[in-house]
């Protein structure tokens, strides 16, 4: 079970998870049911699907990796403000400066939080928006909830990071030689904030969670996603495991204390703690249960790793979350010689807490260990600290290295996927000492 922090213990999910399995034999049996036409995916047809396989010159046996595909969304339909001491803005994205955090406490103010669309941020009426639970894997009808409704169950509150699963994407180029597509963020793409909401296992068993059902799919309201050739992929909307929805996942209505912003979910987004930023659907609108395994392009063309490491279908569709840490300082700070500095930065992991945080100031050829600032936990990050009085002015590599709990330590090098996910290596930050 998730050790997030929470305000009351999680629900037991025994009774509607006892059909699962491992989440390998899982997948594999979901990539069965599709090829044999038993599973959906919601929106896209099985033979398009197929065409797409076959234009792509693979075995019509398996799914096919795409191209990310361009948003045709014009600007960055974002809104709240942008200020570029606080944000990079890549399209319809806002990276945060993670230099920015500096001067924040533990959680990341809304302000600062970076936002991730794949078209524009609606803007919804709450006192209008309704929930919709549908599908044969309820044992009854189709139930809708109001944020009234959703009001009325006991409330929780959990302390996690979100974090795009292309975050420090752009280091597969600048480190590793080899780009992977899409965003090309830095370590930015990260918030830890405060959610405060629901439980989805109370939602799915007032609903009437069949023992039969298998897989969930939120689904958002944003815009439907076109790309820039006409491809038209629908709604934002991915499946997860019944084991996940029953774990730690909520429905979250607030966030740091007050109504979720309109670029964060407004009213009501999922929070899958320590998974890709991706399961964490914003602007809910509906969720599909399934006594099938269910699909849709958010895990099939995208959220796999795809290249020359993996099999042609692509890894199993992306679940947790890594392991980074990053320093609290622009790139390319110019820092005096003969001063003593205070560096200071943040690591965090999906797997367990941070336990030790590793810093070279001499790029890498010797560590020290830094001051850890928080307790730490699984799904959130730590904070630290390192002083460094440099004496030889130049270009320098600053480097940090986390280890968490499970005794995981971020490698010095992340194999390379087409897509650009799960970037993990240690992060070489460039600065100039001057005299």
């Amino acid at each position: 079970m998730s050790r997030h922090t929470e305000s009351s213990d999680a629900t037991d999910a025994t009774d509607a998870t006892s059909a699962t399995e491992s989440e390998a034999a899982y997948d594999r049996r979901r990539l069965h049911q599709w090829l044999t036409g038993q599973a959906r995916a919601g929106g896209v047809a099985r033979r398009d699907m197929l065409r797409l396989v076959a234009a792509a010159g693979l075995a019509s046996t398996v799914p096919v990796a795409l191209s990310a595909p361009r948003a045709t969304a014009a600007g960055p339909g974002i809104v709240k403000p942008l200020p570029p001491e606080w944000f990079i803005v890549h399209g319809t994205n806002a990276e945060a400066r993670f230099e920015s955090f500096a001067d924040t406490g533990f959680t990341t103010p809304v302000s600062r939080f970076f936002v991730r669309n794949h078209t524009t941020t609606p803007r919804i009426d709450a006192a209008t928006w309704k929930l919709n639970i549908w599908g044969d894997g309820l044992t009854g009808r189709a139930r809708e909830f109001t944020l009234a409704d959703l009001r009325r169950f006991k409330p929780v509150t959990r302390t996690a990071f979100v974090e795009c699963a292309g975050n420090a994407r752009n280091f597969f180029k600048t480190q590793q030689g080899r780009a992977g597509s899409g965003t090309p963020w830095t370590t930015g793409a990260i918030g830890v904030a405060h959610w405060r909401g629901v439980r989805l296992s109370d939602v799915l068993q007032k609903a009437g969670l069949s023992r039969r059902a298998v897989d969930i799919m939120p689904r958002g309201l944003d815009d439907e996603y076109v790309t820039s050739n006409g491809t038209n992929y629908g709604r934002v909307r991915r499946p997860m495991p019944v084991s996940k929805a029953m774990d730690d996942v909520i429905l979250a209505y607030e966030m740091n204390g007050a109504p979720l912003p309109p670029d964060h979910g407004y009213p009501v987004r999922l929070l899958a703690p320590s998974w890709v930023g991706i399961s964490s659907i914003k602007w809910l609108g509906d969720i599909e249960v399934s006594t099938q395994p269910l699909y849709s392009p958010w895990n099939t063309d995208f959220y796999r790793l795809f290249g020359d490491a993996y099999p042609p279908e692509g890894s199993a569709p992306l679940a947790r979350q890594t392991i980074k840490s990053a320093f609290e300082l622009p790139w390319n700070a110019d820092l005096a010689a003969h001063t003593r500095h205070r560096l200071t930065g943040r690591a965090w992991s999906a797997d367990g807490a941070i336990t030790r945080v590793e810093v070279s100031t001499d790029g890498g050829a010797s560590w020290r260990a830094a001051r850890l600032h928080d307790r730490g936990q699984e799904g959130s990050w730590t904070r630290w600290s390192i002083p460094w009085k440099p004496e030889r002015t130049g270009p320098a590599e600053l480097l940090s290295r986390a280890t968490d709990s499970t005794g995981r330590t971020q490698p010095e090098t992340t194999v390379h996927n087409t897509q650009g996910y799960l970037f993990d290596a240690v992060i070489r930050h460039a600065v100039t000492v001057s005299g």
